[in-house]
């Protein structure tokens, strides 16, 4: 229902005559009625004419070319206004007042200002002149009440105008908002997967590095210890399947040039969290680390992975979540590893705004983890926890990993 009422709003903004047809229409009927009716004589000082055909055409004259006063309010000016005025001069009351009231609101509405006031005034002069020459006796009251309804339909229209030019505003501005933010959203985007493609292919050198050791200690005891010999080359064959995984996974992902000053120095991975949270501890933070499962080597990208989402989450929350403590738990599964960073601090408040549809809007940081978590199939989940505080949740399946 509601869809289609849009749809009916939208076509009848695309041809107005219609509807302001209708309008026009109903104005005529009504001004024809009063016509027929009985004229009240009290108060007279003046005989009117008797209704004839010259009233007739003079009313639809004034009624029915309102059909387009939103596509030309101005052009009707000439037309409608001497058509009324000539109407209210010796005939008996007719609805002239009406259209000259719908004609003001219109321009006020759909034209600028100096435009609008300049057809408020014509209108105005022309209903000072029918008056002037009004058959009652009241006439002041007649030029005063007139007068007040024509700048009442002048203002409304104006701010009606203003308004709607306000919404426009509006809107405009959330669109360019959220233009600009999915611009943000995609350049960092593009700047996490670069930042993962240099750490993933460190992590693919020095794999490379390993099997060019072992394949020349393979080499060397061939001929002196063949049992040795084929244990080096199916650590070759290991780490070469490894090598190889990684450097599917980094297939794609555009990587900038390496820039000057890049550290050298060995990809971080689970087995650094402690220091991790040391620092973190040396910076006001009370973190706990809990290990579950058998501790065993995991995949070298899956490794920085986690180290990666735990630096993430401890980062925010040193910045976002007040006085708080944070517990880490990093589960070894059978078949996946599972990293867990909850804290106690402002969780709601430090949860991403919802966006046009509902969706909450990542931050900068849930986007490369989720990037990161992604590469390998898994699952993150970020928000405010069930007890308070924010917690984020990732899982990374291993069967993917070395499928």
């Amino acid at each position: 229902m509601g869809e289609t009422w849009a749809r009916a709003r939208a076509w009848a903004g695309r041809h107005p005559e219609v509807p302001d047809g209708a309008v026009a229409v109903c104005l005529a009927v009504l001004a024809l009625m009063v016509l027929r009716a009985e004229p009240a004589t009290d108060g007279l000082v003046e005989p009117l004419r008797e209704p004839d055909a010259l009233v007739v055409v003079l009313t639809l004259a004034y009624t029915l070319p309102l059909a387009f006063r939103r596509r030309h309010p101005l052009l009707l000016l000439p037309l409608v206004v001497p058509a009324a005025l000539a109407s209210m001069l010796d005939y008996p009351p007719s609805t002239a007042l009406l259209s000259g009231l719908l004609l003001v609101y219109t321009a006020a509405l759909q034209c600028p200002r100096r435009q609008s006031f300049g057809a408020f005034a014509v209108v105005v002069a022309a209903y000072l002149v029918a008056t002037a020459f009004d058959p009652y006796d009241d006439r002041a009251a007649s030029t005063i009440a007139g007068g007040g309804m024509f700048f009442g339909a002048w203002a409304f229209g104006r701010a009606i105008r203003y308004r709607r030019a306000y919404t426009a505003e509006l809107e405009a501005r959330a669109l360019r908002l959220e233009a600009e933010r999915e611009a943000d959203v995609r350049t960092t985007l593009s700047e996490e997967r670069a930042r993962i493609a240099r750490e993933m292919h460190d992590v693919v050198a020095h794999s490379i590095s390993v099997m060019t050791v072992q394949a020349s200690a393979a080499r060397r005891m061939a001929d002196r210890d063949i049992v040795r010999s084929k244990e080096a080359m199916a650590a070759v064959e290991e780490t070469g399947r490894a090598a190889l995984m990684e450097m599917r996974r980094i297939l794609g992902v555009l990587r900038d040039a390496e820039r000057p000053g890049d550290s050298l120095a060995p990809q971080p991975g689970t087995c650094d969290l402690p220091d991790l949270v040391g620092k973190v501890r040396e910076a006001g933070l009370g973190v706990d680390l809990e290990v579950e499962g058998g501790a065993r080597p995991l995949p070298a990208g899956v490794e920085l992975t986690v180290y990666r989402i735990v630096q993430e989450a401890l980062t925010n929350t040193l910045k976002h979540a007040g006085p708080a403590r944070a517990r880490v738990r990093l589960c070894y599964g059978p078949a996946a590893v599972q990293v867990e960073v909850r804290d106690s601090g402002r969780g709601a408040s430090v949860f991403p705004a919802a966006g046009p549809d509902g969706a909450p809007r990542p931050g900068h940081g849930l986007v490369g983890m989720r990037e990161r978590v992604a590469l390998y199939g898994g699952s993150l989940s970020a928000g405010p926890g069930s007890g308070g505080g924010y917690v984020v949740n990732a899982c990374i399946p291993l069967e993917q990993v070395s499928a």
